[in-house]
């Protein structure tokens, strides 16, 4: 018998390290060749660790929430298999948001082992599934060995794939610490939940922020989206308030270039984009990502709508290409329903803007003999003070402002 150690593989040129954000194994644990062992993240994408042959788990590197070197040993396999010499195992799939398939892991031999007891056998199961079940879990990376399948005779069904991502986003929760008469829970902050916090505090860390709140009325905006939707053809995704502001700010930044950019502070340098590529801040089970309406330039209304749609769907997911992940030139963030009547939006670093929307509430306005009642909504934008003074930054939103309230100018060229 023989053990095979398998390290982190180089998962990206300019990469010395990875997040360890799941294992799937774990001491004492058969698995077969190909059988996915663990998940790493790095800035750029989340990999999976294969094993490159079968026999049993005896030893783990890591916790997960760790930080593991590449090349560094990872986990520790006991095979039947006879010593050989270093070789490579089959490249992990590249996840579709990484433009260059990373390295595989490496396995390295080890001593040989006269006195330990044989490895179980490990049984070869195909899992049972559907074609589009399979399809679906090709398209998200997803294992079929790892799902436990509750249809007829163990087939897996698109529910068992929606609780195994729900189970896989979730991070392990550990038993309360007792201190005193209280208890005491300790969760770690690893994979997605890290980087979110990491960008975070570098926005906030290296951007002075200005926050500018403008109030508007959205009473016929509303209405037309209502007419809209309710004259919509099949197959066009229901109108909501962001491919109207989407639009809109392709026709304001268009006036107002310094809006649609992005900082370099260590070169010094402010680049602004004729194309617009708008970042749209959206909630998934494993946190908040911001995937990418590319040139929205290009699109039309029910087109902005559709690319919204289709884009949170991918990042919710986690089938989102890379360049939908990145390359945003300024970003829309909005809590519908739960948006507040204010925020303080925090810029996605390197860009200088980001727009937030808060929730439309229907109270009395004056309209100079009377108390009406119309549709109000806070528009909370923050901008880099370092590019944008406050009084562009004022300017911007009034032009924001005034094609939302007139919203047929939104569909005026020139």
């Amino acid at each position: 018998m023989a053990e095979f150690v398998i390290t982190m593989p180089d998962v990206g040129e300019g990469v010395a390290e990875a997040e360890l954000v799941e294992w799937n194994v774990k001491p004492g644990d058969p698995v077969h060749e190909d059988m996915v062992l663990a998940a790493v993240m790095t800035d750029k994408a989340t990999v999976e660790i294969p094993s490159p042959v079968a026999g049993t788990v005896t030893w783990l590197a890591a916790e997960v929430g760790d930080t593991v070197a590449v090349k560094a040993p990872l986990v520790r396999i006991e095979t039947n298999a006879a010593a050989a010499p270093a070789a490579e195992v089959p490249e992990p799939e590249a996840p579709s948001d990484m433009t260059e398939e990373p390295p595989a892991a490496e396995i390295q031999p080890a001593r040989e082992i006269n006195d330990a007891p044989p490895s179980p056998e490990v049984e070869h199961h195909k899992p049972l599934a559907s074609p589009a079940v399979r399809q679906r879990a090709d398209d998200l990376d997803i294992d079929l060995g790892q799902v436990r399948g509750t249809g007829p005779d163990g087939h897996i069904t698109h529910a068992d794939l929606d609780t195994y991502l729900t189970a896989r986003s979730k991070p392990e929760r550990p038993a309360p610490i007792v201190t005193g008469d209280s208890a005491v829970e300790q969760v770690k902050v690893t994979g997605l939940r890290r980087k979110i916090a990491e960008k975070m505090t570098l926005s906030a860390s290296r951007i002075p922020h200005i926050t500018y709140v403008e109030e508007i009325d959205v009473t016929d905006l509303e209405d037309l989206r209502a007419t809209m939707n309710g004259n919509r053809r099949s197959g066009q995704p229901k109108l909501t308030i962001l491919p109207f502001l989407m639009r809109a700010l392709v026709k304001t930044v268009a006036d107002h270039p310094g809006m649609n950019a992005t900082f370099d502070d260590d070169s010094g340098v402010v680049s602004h984009y004729e194309a617009v590529h708008i970042g749209i801040a959206t909630q998934t089970p494993a946190g908040l990502t911001v995937p990418v309406v590319r040139h929205t330039e290009t699109l039309g209304l029910w087109e902005c709508a559709s690319e919204v749609a289709r884009v949170a769907e991918a990042a919710r997911t986690g089938t989102a290409a890379r360049d939908e992940l990145t390359g945003s030139t300024i970003t829309i963030s909005s809590l519908g329903a739960l948006g507040g009547v204010v925020s303080t939006p925090i810029i996605n670093y390197p860009e200088v803007a980001i727009i937030g929307v808060n929730k439309i509430v229907t109270r009395p306005v004056w309209d100079g003999s009377r108390f009406v009642p119309r549709k109000m909504m806070n528009l909370s934008s923050s901008f880099d003070h370092r590019v944008v003074d406050g009084w562009d930054a004022a300017v911007f939103i009034q032009a924001v402002k005034a094609l939302l309230e007139k919203p047929a100018l939104i569909f005026i060229d020139g």
